[in-house]
């Protein structure tokens, strides 16, 4: 028998599609791929006054690759904020596997398959998203060689995942248009997934934006599991990785919270445009950054760990 998922009192934000939020622009969606007879959708917002470099966001919503959607209040408030401030904003639906996972059978030994199934699942749709956009470019008014990839948690992880695939030619990121990489990435407690060995960039990454508590234990801020080489790997060992090649980023490390920092998506809006305009204009340089914020107050994301969160023995 599945178990219920703890996930499903953790995030209610992500659950909330009924919210009342401003509107002010109504998305048009499209199909970017097809899977038989189940088609995945995306969201687009146009901005009424475009920003003069055609800049486009792709989102990708958080939910423990259990639940979520583009169309939940947070992912839709966020979108609009970036619209009126004349981005493109494209919010992407992108498979769940865990539901179809009997935790019964997970252990700490085999978790580790159960997540990389999961996130290249994620990354492959997250591809596709990509590769549909930079088709349909003109048509939608955007610059396809100024996409940013940004995501919340699971979000977080797709969109770091991408970047790393894409970087090391793997097969998730296979259908992305050749040449192509994201403009940056800007990971609201995201980790990357590395397979038999430590994270390492054939090509480089482009410039990302780390932002996570460091008491997550939900997407570690350091490394899950913490004794194998595969496994996900969070910001502080990325950020080592990032610091030794030179790679642009910028880190702030959150002291004392947890997954919370996951749902700081419009608290942190003018650091993220900051962030997208500095690396638009070629400017990105290296930040490192410990964030003491009173206004996140640590709740029970901050003790929780992923067996809780997945309800597992």
């Amino acid at each position: 028998m599945k178990k219920l998922f703890i996930i499903l009192f953790l995030f209610p934000l992500l659950l909330d599609a009924q919210g009342t939020i401003c509107d002010t622009v109504v998305p048009q969606t499209y199909e970017y791929v097809r899977y038989g007879d189940r088609a995945m959708l995306l969201d687009v917002y146009k901005p009424k006054v475009a920003r003069a470099d055609s800049a486009c966001v792709v989102y990708m919503f958080g939910g423990g690759f259990a639940m979520g959607s583009r169309t939940v209040k947070n992912v839709r408030e966020f979108c609009q904020k970036l619209a009126q401030r004349g981005f493109t904003a494209v919010a992407i639906d992108y498979r769940l596997h865990i539901p179809e996972v009997n935790f019964d059978t997970v252990s700490l030994f085999n978790m580790r398959d159960v997540f990389r199934e999961a996130i290249y699942m994620a990354t492959e749709d997250a591809s596709a998203s990509v590769a549909y956009l930079c088709s349909n470019a003109a048509k939608l008014g955007i610059s396809s060689n100024r996409i940013v990839l940004c995501g919340s948690s699971a979000g977080a992880i797709t969109s770091l995942q991408l970047d790393y695939c894409r970087a090391n030619e793997l097969a998730p990121a296979s259908t992305l248009p050749t040449g192509w990489k994201p403009a940056a990435v800007v990971a609201f407690s995201g980790a990357i997934y590395a397979d038999g060995e430590r994270p390492k960039y054939a090509k480089s990454p482009a410039p990302t934006f780390f932002l996570h508590g460091n008491a997550d234990k939900i997407v570690n801020y350091k490394k899950f599991p913490p004794l194998l080489r595969s496994g996900l790997y969070g910001p502080k060992k990325l950020h080592k990785i990032f610091e030794k090649e030179g790679y642009p980023h910028w880190l702030f490390i959150f002291e004392g919270l947890g997954h919370e920092i996951a749902a700081q998506q419009m608290n942190m809006y003018e650091e993220f445009e900051a962030f997208v305009n500095k690396t638009l204009a070629g400017n990105v340089m290296h930040y490192d950054a410990t964030v003491r914020d009173d206004g996140v107050k640590p709740t029970k994301w901050s003790t929780m760990n992923v067996f809780d969160l997945y309800n597992m023995n």
